[in-house]
């Protein structure tokens, strides 16, 4: 594995490669991850896909331009992002490419599928929160009010982890939600962080007769996974979804909302070699 930097004057972005393959395989981590979240699939897959995992924005070494917090609540537009993987992909010299995401790297994901489905033959979703956000983000994100509310509690642990406690009451998430978000305010900058892709990614919304029709027209393998266990985005979210696209791929997995793991590389490495 090898890391390196594409720089240009919106970004400087950090990424890995690793594997070794004919064939392309582009990285979109989950909240409070880093570019390195797939290496699982490389002892099995790197012979057939080089990977490229990317450190999303407010993620480990990728650093916008500016990180203000004027820019993160003027948000990133669908577009900037399909034109910065554009500009990725003729640096590495990639002419086609997969897409494999986690998470909240689905709505990364989603976007470029959507943006440049006639470069892409495969698009992997794991834990698929852009299919179904859920209230939580949806509230934190797109609710005026509710932003603003983040954003104070952003500036202190204590009223951030009581508000969790209340979603919590309020059955907004469950424990295993919690407690996944707990781990992930404990520094001012793991807040900032929070508060930053809540507010900055808010436009990456998916449009799914779009979608859809890209999966279609362009005959792009869907795979989608879901830990049986995951409270955060249960296999059910799908079902209205996989209704309308017959050829789309759905795996449970014996797992909760953490399911990058062992299953996780086996699985797909029986549905991809």
């Amino acid at each position: 594995m090898t890391t390196h930097y594409f720089e240009n004057d919106f970004i400087k972005l950090h990424y890995y490669k690793f594997g070794s393959g004919p064939k392309h395989m582009l990285c979109f981590h989950g909240f409070g991850m880093h570019g390195k979240q797939f290496t699982c699939l490389e002892a099995t897959l790197g012979h057939k896909y080089t990977f490229w995992g990317f450190d999303l924005f407010f993620h480990k070494g990728t650093k916008l331009a500016d990180e203000s917090l004027a820019t993160v609540k003027r948000g990133l537009q669908k577009q900037q992002l399909v034109d910065l993987i554009k500009q990725f992909c003729q640096h590495e010299n990639i002419d086609r490419f997969s897409v494999i995401s986690y998470s909240m790297g689905t709505h990364y994901a989603t976007t470029v599928v959507e943006g440049m489905p006639h470069l892409i033959d495969e698009y992997i979703a794991a834990a698929p929160s852009s299919i179904r956000p859920g209230r939580l983000m949806d509230f934190f994100s797109k609710n005026k009010a509710g932003n603003k509310l983040l954003e104070k509690l952003m500036l202190s642990k204590k009223a951030l982890l009581a508000i969790l406690d209340l979603f919590t009451r309020l059955k907004f998430i469950d424990n295993t939600g919690r407690d996944i978000l707990y781990k992930e305010v404990g520094t001012p900058e793991l807040r900032f962080t929070l508060y930053a892709c809540f507010t900055y990614l808010r436009f990456l919304q998916t449009d799914e007769p779009h979608l859809i029709n890209c999966l279609q027209q362009h005959n792009i393998r869907s795979i989608f996974l879901f830990g049986a266990r995951d409270k955060m985005y249960l296999p059910k979210i799908g079902d209205a979804f996989f209704a309308k696209v017959p050829h789309a791929e759905k795996v449970v997995l014996d797992a909760t909302h953490e399911m990058i793991k062992e299953e996780f590389a086996t699985t797909l490495t029986r549905m991809l070699a």
